[in-house]
């Protein structure tokens, strides 16, 4: 496998990133980057961490980082968690940031452990931390619960208080979201799983529309209207498969679709195969947004999609 980290790679432009990947020995992690400066979303670092997980540190091979950015790579953690002594050296007074580095949640301990102490290492007021943890709570969970990935969850952080923005990435090197949802139902490719994945209702472990008392099958639809509120982006790759949430223009009201169709959004369906379910989403923090009405009005959209799917299905034909 070969990955080449670029000068820039966001939830915006990362089609071309994710085309460049190579799949073809997948014995072996080759990593390089721009020489100048490396610019990516933690969802990048992410991917990088999960691949070097499934092959081991003896089967990679990092070429020696020269971009003036990259203390970022070793803050991060990414050198540390692929087993490679990257030589760059932090110096104690250089200011940590608010960030968290690349992280392996395996089970519900480890997420809870997570969520207490890690998420204060952002440095946000409590009205701001909410929507990050309800994200990360339900993301880490969708991988305990439908990827059977033995290497876990891994995921990173980013705020940028510049823009007062956070950046969020996760992936798994799991079944995949076409395997999850095949448990249940008949889906022919990549995209179409995606699409059914996001539906509020839908979930992989059953049929029944609404899910389980446990499993409602309403955490993606959930973090993508969380993205969408916020005018952000949200991706997901699985298989050749990519989804990817456009931002709400200011200049129109945002509108939560049960269908994700309806929504502004591009899709890219000949990548190079991921094996597993990758994940990116941004939020805008404001704090004039509580989080409680925001939930309120997904919850709303997600019951008028819920009753709109149960219609339908009352309404097909039934042949004895």
């Amino acid at each position: 496998m070969k990955i080449h980290l670029p000068n820039s790679a966001f939830i915006g432009n990362i089609d071309s990133f994710l085309r460049s990947i190579d799949f073809s020995d997948r014995s072996r992690l080759e990593i390089t980057a721009n020489k100048n400066w490396i610019s990516v979303h933690p969802v990048v670092l992410s991917m990088v961490a999960s691949l070097g997980l499934t092959i081991g540190k003896d089967n990679i091979y990092c070429e020696p980082f020269e971009a003036k950015s990259k203390n970022y790579f070793e803050r991060m953690g990414m050198f540390k968690i692929l087993g490679i002594d990257s030589g760059i050296k932090i110096h104690e007074h250089e200011a940590a940031g608010r960030f968290i580095p690349l992280t392996i949640i395996r089970n519900s301990d480890e997420l809870t452990y997570f969520i207490t102490e890690v998420i204060p290492l952002l440095h946000l007021d409590p009205v701001q931390a909410e929507p990050i943890k309800y994200v990360i709570s339900e993301l880490a969970r969708n991988v305990f619960e439908h990827s059977e990935s033995p290497y876990g969850a891994i995921l990173c952080a980013q705020y940028y208080p510049d823009v007062n923005r956070i950046r969020i990435g996760i992936a798994d090197t799991g079944i995949g979201i076409k395997n999850s949802m095949r448990q249940s139902y008949s889906v022919e490719d990549d995209m179409t799983a995606i699409k059914l994945a996001l539906v509020p209702g839908i979930t992989g472990t059953t049929t029944k529309i609404g899910g389980t008392e446990t499993n409602a099958g309403a955490g993606l639809f959930f973090i993508k209207s969380i993205a969408k509120v916020s005018r952000d982006f949200f991706m997901i790759y699985s298989g050749h498969s990519l989804f990817k949430l456009l931002r709400t223009p200011v200049n129109k009201n945002v509108r939560l679709f049960a269908d994700p169709n309806k929504d502004g959004h591009s899709e890219n369906t000949d990548l190079p195969s991921w094996q597993g379910t990758v994940v990116g989403i941004d939020i805008t923090l404001n704090q004039n947004n509580d989080f409680t009405k925001l939930l309120d009005l997904i919850r709303k959209a997600y019951s008028e999609g819920l009753t709109e799917r149960k219609r339908i299905r009352h309404k097909e034909a039934k042949f004895i």
